[in-house]
C-alpha cells in the first residue's frame, strides 16, 4: 500500500508571512491540526502547527493582558515559528516507510512532494484510520491473537484450517513474538463461535488469546 493511494490531497496551505492568527483561523477553517508553508514559488519550505501556535503564545502565567498577548502574536509571522526543512514523502512512499519515519522522528504529519511541489500531506490520525482497516475493527467478530513456532507455512495451515471451517478472514498480521522462535499471529474473522476458533488454534499454537467483539 502506498502514500498517493491514501494522502490527504490538495491541502490547505499557509506562506512564510502570514500572520499566526490567519494561520490559525485557516486551520480552523479546514479543520486540521497544521499546515504545509509554502514560499512564492510553491516550494515547501516548512509545517506550522497548532503546537507551535501554542508555544509561541505567552504562558498563561504572565502578567501581561489579553490584549497584549493577543498584539504580541500579530507581530508573529508563519516563518518566524514554523518547523523548517521537514522530512518529506513521495506518492510512491510506502505505508509502513511512512510509519517508520514519524516513529524516528516524532512526527505528527509528512508533506506528500511531486518534485518540488506539494502533492498532499499525510498525518498521524490518516495512519490510524488506516490500522483499523487493518485490524477489521469496524466489522464484528471474533479477535485472535495467537502465539505460534516461527516456521515455514504456519500461516498458510492457519489459513487452510478456516476455510476447511468456513470461516471468512476479516484480517490477519504477524508480530515478533516472545523470542527469535516464535511469532504472534493476529486475526478478526467473520464469526461469532469462539469455541469454534479454539478448536482449530488450539493444536497450533503455543497460546492463544481470543475474544468476541
Amino acid at each position: 500500500m502506498i502514500i498517493g493511494n491514501r494522502m490527504k490531497k490538495n491541502p490547505g496551505t499557509a506562506y512564510p508571512d502570514m500572520s499566526i492568527a490567519d494561520a490559525k483561523a485557516k486551520m480552523k477553517e479546514d479543520r486540521v491540526h497544521r499546515l504545509p508553508v509554502l514560499d512564492d514559488r510553491r516550494h515547501l519550505v516548512g509545517v506550522i502547527s497548532e503546537k507551535d501556535i501554542l508555544l509561541a503564545a505567552p504562558s498563561p502565567a504572565s502578567t501581561l493582558s489579553t490584549f497584549e498577548a493577543n498584539y504580541l502574536l500579530t507581530k508573529l509571522k508563519v516563518k518566524d515559528i514554523m518547523s523548517k526543512n521537514p522530512v518529506t514523502i513521495t506518492k510512491e512512499t510506502t505505508i509502513e516507510e511512512a510509519v517508520r519515519l514519524m516513529v524516528e522522528n516524532d512526527l505528527s504529519c509528512l508533506p506528500v512532494m511531486d518534485g518540488n511541489f506539494l502533492s498532499g500531506i499525510v498525518s498521524k490520525s490518516d495512519l490510524f484510520k488506516i490500522l483499523l482497516e487493518l485490524l477489521g475493527a469496524k466489522h464484528s467478530g471474533v479477535r485472535v491473537e495467537a502465539l505460534v513456532d516461527d516456521r515455514v507455512g504456519t500461516m498458510a495451515t492457519v489459513s487452510e484450517e478456516f476455510t476447511k471451517a468456513g470461516i471468512n478472514i476479516l484480517s490477519l498480521g504477524t508480530m515478533d513474538g516472545i523470542s527469535e522462535e516464535t511469532k504472534v499471529l493476529t486475526f478478526k474473522l467473520e464469526t461469532k463461535d469462539e469455541e469454534k476458533v479454539r478448536k482449530i488454534l488450539e493444536p497450533l499454537s503455543i497460546s492463544l488469546d481470543i475474544s468476541v467483539v
